[in-house]
């Protein structure tokens, strides 16, 4: 499952998602994690109300299951989430190593509800109803 995470400096969720330079993607499974790529954005982040700063992000990060941020928006929440996207906001910045790290764990055990669905993102649903 790819997992991606709103970042200023590459190695901690410390940023707001629309004012986000970097979004970090990593690949993750119980056994680890392995970065897959860094998105740099540039321009006006900053700029509240601009809604179309938003579009490239959330295409960015389409195939991922979990989005980790400092802070998000009200209609950049309810983008990331109608892209079936799981937003996690941390309460201070964190360490992207850390959080994969607790992951990791998490993924070992027995999983939350929330997390299996993110999980099977981008699998395909196959029901056998004679079971």
């Amino acid at each position: 499952m790819k997992i991606a995470f709103a970042t200023q400096d590459m190695k901690r969720v410390d940023a707001h998602f629309g004012w986000a330079k970097n979004i970090a993607i990593y690949e993750i499974g119980p056994e680890g994690h392995e970065f897959v790529e860094a998105i740099e954005f540039d321009g006006d982040l900053r700029e509240d109300g601009n809604e179309d700063k938003l579009a490239p992000k959330i295409d960015a990060i389409r195939d991922c299951a979990i989005l980790y941020v400092a802070a998000i928006g009200g209609s950049g929440a309810a983008r990331v989430v109608a892209a079936n996207i799981h937003p996690m906001k941390v309460s201070q910045p964190e360490a992207i190593d850390d959080l994969l790290l607790k992951l990791e764990e998490v993924l070992k055990g027995s999983p939350p509800p929330w997390l299996r669905k993110a999980l099977s993102k981008g699998k395909e649903r196959s029901f056998d109803f004679e079971d």
